[in-house]
């Protein structure tokens, strides 16, 4: 009887435990929803932001957000190895409405002992600058859409740098919409067309990218795990990536995102790995 007794009270106490465990970190979801949402106004609805294809600023962005980033990658190619880095700023200048500067940098490696002279140049891929636009925050749908626009004045190689200088633009208007799923599921999809103008030939070439991505938010923290998938349409040509990934809370305005690269028809490229420093200014803790 003592034993039925001794196993009763221990299962008892289990399941409270777990029970509390489970309450509090729901509470802890709540809280830091109500930290992002409710705070301020206007009304801003959390959503896991994809770490490859990042937008210019949050959805619904607030007056006076910024936030450096800091990203490293690398790319195995049939012929050589690509190293990319970038750096960007952006900020919100009002409500709803988020900037971003950006300079990508790209470096090239032989493999398999390909001439030097017959990889890319290395450089510094442009000088992008964006703007995005929240136009519909629903707090009763939890739903943010947002329109975009990115420019980039592309610069030549270090080879030749300077000679000229931009070699030509690229105009890429986007739409974004974006849904959470109850406290932790997210998905988001980023369209638009890529116009590339070349001002040697003045010629144009245009894609069409489409990037959805799905997000699951660990209970209790800001950390998350999901995957994008980047999809080019190019005229009869189709291309598409799959990126696993997760971020991971260092600090209260420190985080980490940690991307892989898979691509479905390896044409030209293998697997890839990036990683993204986010650096939120002024975020403290509540």
């Amino acid at each position: 009887m003592k034993i039925k007794h001794t196993l009763m009270l221990t299962y008892l106490s289990v399941s409270s435990t777990c029970a509390f465990a489970q309450i509090d970190n729901a509470k802890k979801d709540s809280l830091y929803i109500q930290e992002v949402e409710g705070q301020k106004e206007p009304y801003k609805v959390l959503h896991a932001e994809p770490l490859y294809i990042d937008l210019i600023r949050d959805l619904g962005a607030r007056k006076g957000e910024k936030e450096w980033n800091l990203g490293l990658g690398l790319a195995d190619n049939l012929k050589f190895d690509s190293y990319e880095a970038l750096i960007e700023y952006e900020w919100a200048p009002v409500d709803r409405l988020g900037l971003e500067v950006e300079l990508p940098f790209t470096l090239y490696s032989p493999l398999n002992g390909t001439p030097k002279d017959s990889i890319p140049s290395g450089k510094l891929n442009s000088l992008k600058v964006a703007a995005q636009w929240s136009f519909f925050v629903s707090e009763r749908l939890a739903t943010s859409m947002a329109l975009g626009y990115i420019n980039e004045f592309e610069l030549s190689g270090f080879r030749d740098f300077g000679n000229p200088l931009v070699v030509g633009n690229v105009y890429n208007p986007f739409f974004v919409m974006a849904k959470r799923w109850g406290n932790n599921f997210h998905s988001l999809i980023y369209t638009g067309p890529m116009i590339k103008q070349s001002f040697k030939t003045n010629n144009l070439h245009t894609s069409f990218d489409v990037n959805t991505s799905f997000h699951y938010m660990i209970v209790g923290t800001r950390n998350f795990v999901g995957v994008e998938f980047n999809k080019t349409f190019d005229g009869q040509d189709f291309d598409m990536t799959m990126r696993p990934q997760m971020r991971l809370g260092i600090a209260d305005n420190l985080m980490v995102g940690i991307v892989a690269g898979i691509p479905i028809s390896r044409e030209n490229e293998r697997f890839s790995s990036f990683v993204r420093l986010i650096w939120e200014l002024g975020h403290k803790k509540k």
